[in-house]
């Protein structure tokens, strides 16, 4: 299995954090994996075959061909049917809301099809990304179209803008009291700001963010104990970092590191 991540243009920083592609065959394709939520919303492309997306322990419905996941707020569990060879645009945590159609809250742990999107737009952006052969191709592609749903100004939610920053550099160790203070707005404020532009509250996103940085702490020290690594994220206590965990996963971190942590720990970056 390969996978790799890409800067996008200077232009899309703002919005976009990286392209990134996954390739693997059907022989080496892995077994049901898990996705923990991480605050970013991604377009994505299956140029090989599409995904399982699990509804329960036992069904699952086919992923669209080209679609963009809005905000998942519990594990995501997939599975490759065949061969893997996706394409896909992460964006920032506020950076899909200039090219959004309906409203975030609708996109809320929801696979959406381009064509529910974009209209024809998306199905013309779906038929180019396909029927192009090389990673360089569909870069150039998929900034094309951004760039299009760019031509009317978009003003950035600086408020927003500047919570996000604050949360990602505390790695999500603040309280949203904390976060109003910062920026001298209001929480009821900030919540719905962050409704509008995020599709997550302020608690949530910091949760999420706080978790994805324990998790990177365990991967790299698989040895720590979960006092420890509560400790080091500023959680209260060893309970309350099980609770978050289990908010976010559904399991206990013991049964969570079972398995199936493979896309787990190459979308974690």
């Amino acid at each position: 299995m390969e996978y790799h991540t890409y800067p996008p243009p200077p232009d899309l920083l703002p919005f976009v954090k990286c392209y990134w592609t996954l390739e693997a065959s059907e022989e080496l394709k892995p077994e049901r994996q898990r996705i923990v939520p991480d605050g970013c919303m991604e377009m994505i492309f299956q140029c090989g075959d599409v995904y399982k997306q699990y509804t329960t322990a036992d069904t699952f419905l086919l992923q669209p061909r080209s679609f963009v996941f809005g905000q998942i707020t519990q594990t995501l569990e997939i599975e490759p049917t065949g061969n893997t060879q996706t394409f896909a645009v992460r964006f920032h945590p506020d950076g899909f809301k200039p090219f959004a159609t309906i409203p975030l809250s609708a996109m809320e742990n929801r696979a959406v099809p381009l064509e529910e999107l974009f209209g024809a737009d998306g199905l013309e952006l779906e038929t180019t990304m396909l029927a192009a052969h090389k990673t360089e191709e569909r870069m150039i592609i998929a900034a094309n179209f951004l760039h299009a749903r760019l031509q009317t100004p978009y003003t950035i939610d600086k408020i927003t803008q500047e919570c996000v920053s604050t949360i990602l550099a505390l790695h999500g160790q603040l309280s949203v009291g904390a976060l109003s203070e910062t920026v001298n707005v209001h929480r009821r404020q900030l919540e719905r700001k962050f409704a509008d532009a995020i599709g997550l509250s302020p608690k949530q996103l910091a949760k999420m963010i706080r978790l994805q940085t324990a998790l990177k702490q365990l991967a790299g020290n698989p040895g720590i104990s979960l006092t420890e690594l509560a400790h080091e994220g500023l959680y209260y206590d060893q309970a309350h970092f099980i609770k978050d965990f289990k908010e976010f996963t559904g399991t206990t971190p013991k049964q969570f590191y079972g398995g199936r942590l493979l896309f787990t720990s190459l979308f974690s970056e």
